[in-house]
């Protein structure tokens, strides 16, 4: 049996970068037209190789980068002003958009406000403790006060 590599993910051969065993036929009528998979060469392999290798060493400096931020925001306190009545409730609210605009201005770091997580939107002057992904799996916790505005 001929060997491939997959040059992307398939349900049942595996994943990218795998070599697996394939009949010649599946190989030369449906995973090599389809660019799915190229024959398993020593050179093939060995750039596969490398190709994983520098991958694996991207998501590590992304990760590595990630929880730089995430620490860097866990020490942020965001001030954010609002006009707000004389009991504390807010004019309106602080959304997430507020929030991400806040840590735009304050650090320069640009996140997706779906990154933040407010279970709804923040109604009353106080202070609170926001949990935002940086990255999967990377979170980081900001104190928010919102204040009334003079």
């Amino acid at each position: 049996m001929p060997q491939a590599i997959l040059l992307q993910d398939h349900e049942t051969l595996g994943e990218r970068g795998a070599v697996v065993d394939v009949s010649k036929g599946y190989l030369r009528n449906y995973l090599i037209p389809r660019k799915l998979a190229q024959p398993a060469t020593k050179g093939a392999i060995v750039a596969a190789e490398k190709r994983r290798e520098s991958v694996e060493k991207a998501a590590a400096t992304a990760l590595a980068s990630a929880q730089e931020t995430a620490a860097l925001l866990s020490k942020t306190v965001l001030t954010i002003p609002h006009q707000a009545g004389d009991d504390g409730r807010l004019f309106g609210s602080v959304t997430t958009q507020d929030i991400v605009d806040a840590i735009q201005e304050a650090r320069g770091i640009a996140i997706d406000r779906r990154n933040v997580s407010l279970e709804e939107p923040i109604r009353t002057v106080g202070t609170r403790m926001i949990e935002v992904e940086v990255e999967d799996g990377v979170v980081a916790t900001i104190k928010t006060m919102v204040v009334e505005q003079k």
